[in-house]
């Protein structure tokens, strides 16, 4: 008795590892697939790549470190004042504890790094020292350029 269930019971197994036929066709016969999909969905993908290609980069270059306090007030305060009077440029607050660091601009050139930390000493937002680093910034490709490649 106890054959006869494992015999069956093996048989079953082996005819339940065959799940596909390869005998069957599908019922159309020519193995074609028709998709149908939203025309706009083209437009997206092509939005898409546009905005990937045409992005922002990052490369290597410079940003101002106007300020590292722990005083969360005082560097929304100049925070603030920069992006008031620099409103063509980014402003950055990266926490590392206990400290906020604000950081300012993207620029490729350290020359032009430099023009700004002077016209920052300048206007008196800071009464520290704000210093040049090297950093990975933002670099906006400029689209004319591309144009004048073609």
């Amino acid at each position: 008795m106890k054959k006869a269930v494992s015999i069956i019971l093996l048989l079953v197994v082996i005819k339940s590892s065959y799940a596909q036929d390869s005998t069957h066709v599908d019922s159309a016969g020519t193995g074609t697939i028709f998709v149908n999909k939203d025309p706009r969905l083209d437009i997206i993908g092509k939005k898409e790549l546009e905005f990937n290609t045409m992005g922002m980069k990052a490369a290597k270059g410079y940003r101002l470190l106007v300020m590292s306090s722990n005083d969360r007030e005082k560097v929304m305060s100049v925070r603030a004042k920069l992006l008031q009077q620099f409103p063509d440029q980014k402003v950055y607050m990266t926490f590392q504890a206990p400290y906020i660091k604000l950081k300012f601009g993207n620029f490729v050139e350290k020359p032009d790094a430099e023009k700004y930390r002077d016209q920052i000493a300048k206007a008196r937002i800071v009464t520290t020292n704000v210093y040049v680093v090297p950093e990975v910034v933002e670099v906006k490709p400029d689209k004319n350029k591309d144009k004048d490649d073609e």
